[in-house]
């Protein structure tokens, strides 16, 4: 059984109104009643207290760096359709808090750019009446019936170019006129495209800020919640957005593992590299996602690698580097335990992990390259934590740790920290 995570009372730290209309129902923004001068000492008090409690070395713990924008900094957003509840009204939003069935209608998210928010106002206006006249349905996640399943929106923060994507199964049932009860039939030939092309239309007069790139049909007949495509099909534009970070441009997909928060990004990756200034020679970027991290170190390094488990994450980094015009970089996609066998000897390490860090296996093996210096991101401050033990028993010291905060009006935090070898 696992264990349930402890619950903090934040009473004491409320001292304003909560930002956004839905807090209580979505859970989402467990921080917002609290000011965020607060929130960010709340966090980098819980980072310092979990590394002290493991750590014994003198080192010193530069704080927390904000976000540059408290609202609005989220680049991607995945709402679900359905019922406020049981036969309740139509909805388009995120999972009440608690609730596997029941959607909170969201209208006014204050984590994304105000174009996000009149999009997913605009794609559940137009489905309403379509729904209510019974020729189209939302998938039920019980008995795994419904057409409309998702809508993915990303915006990119400098660029302002915004990906639309909307996810429904490849099967739109409808009620039978004049019939009474669960009499159901397929849509006519032409009904679907009819209905994409109007939505289609009305999205691209919007008075947006941004700019739609793209717009995208996804066809996903998968049994669970996953929101994955069968099939995709481009009904305006491009497939992709592109941002930019740090000098840097990045070619994003809709599914693409990209961080959150664009210029928080910008934040966290400029202390990653001042950390790894030392950095030279062969440069290992592990778990490298789309490769920004072993991008920005390029200029530093002879040669960089990137290796990344997610074999699209990968496209996408090799993508990148040619739209870059950077040529001492390349990316592998293996899992990192193994694709470590097959690698030279490496003269520096970042390590930028998933939240459950880093596999005990890989990190012994990491270790054993004796490199003077480590890099380590994370996004899980107790899997850091957890590490740390590993590094002291291989030599390793924490010298520095700062924590970024990537994630406003929420619990989760960035923390980048440094380890030296004893004798480097």
């Amino acid at each position: 059984m696992s264990k349930k995570k402890k619950q903090v009372d934040l009473t004491p730290y409320e001292n304003r109104e909560a930002l956004c209309p839905h807090f209580g129902k979505c859970g989402g923004c467990t921080y917002q009643k609290i000011s965020y001068d607060r929130q960010l000492k709340i966090k980098a008090d819980y980072v310092k207290g979990l590394l002290d409690e493991v750590c014994a070395d003198d080192y010193i713990f530069e704080g927390i760096l904000s976000s540059p924008s408290e609202e609005g900094y989220r680049n991607k957003m995945e709402f679900t359709f359905g019922d406020e509840y049981k036969d309740g009204p139509f909805a388009l939003g995120l999972h009440q808090k608690g609730s596997f069935m029941n959607i909170v209608n969201i209208t006014d998210c204050h984590l994304v750019h105000t174009d996000l928010n009149l999009i997913r106002n605009t794609v559940r206006d137009y489905f309403e009446p379509f729904y209510e006249r019974g020729e189209v349905s939302f998938r039920n996640p019980k008995t795994r019936e419904g057409w409309l399943r998702h809508l993915l929106v990303r915006r990119a923060a400098v660029t302002g170019e915004i990906l639309v994507a909307l996810v429904t199964t490849s099967e739109l049932m409808q009620r039978v006129p004049g019939q009474e009860g669960d009499a159901l039939q397929i849509a006519a030939p032409g009904y679907v495209d009819a209905l994409l092309n109007g939505l289609k239309d009305i999205l691209l007069t919007l008075p947006l800020e941004g700019e739609i790139a793209g717009f995208l049909h996804i066809t996903n007949d998968v049994l669970s919640d996953t929101v994955q495509s069968d099939r995709t099909d481009i009904l305006y534009g491009r497939d992709h957005i592109f941002e930019e970070i740090l000098g840097l441009r990045f070619k994003i997909s809709v599914f693409s593992f990209f961080q959150t928060n664009s210029k928080g990004a910008e934040v966290l990756y400029g202390k990653a590299r001042e950390y790894a200034a030392s950095a030279h020679g062969l440069l290992f970027d592990l778990y490298s996602g789309t490769g920004t991290i072993a991008q920005i170190m390029a200029s530093a390094v002879d040669e960089a690698i990137g290796v990344e488990i997610v074999e699209e994450a990968v496209e996408s980094a090799k993508e990148n580097v040619v739209l870059n015009g950077i040529e001492n970089v390349r990316f592998i996609a293996a899992d990192v335990l193994k694709a470590l066998d097959d690698l030279p000897q490496p003269d520096s390490i970042i390590l930028d992990p998933p939240r459950e860090g880093v596999n005990p296996k890989a990190l012994w093996k990491i270790l054993s390259y004796g490199v003077d210096n480590i890099v380590y991101v994370s996004c899980k401050p107790t899997s850091l934590a957890r590490d740390i033990a590993a590094f002291h028993a291989a030599g390793y010291e924490l010298k520095k740790a700062c924590c970024v905060d990537m994630f406003p009006e929420t619990e989760h935090v960035e923390t980048v920290a440094l380890f030296c070898r004893h004798d480097s």
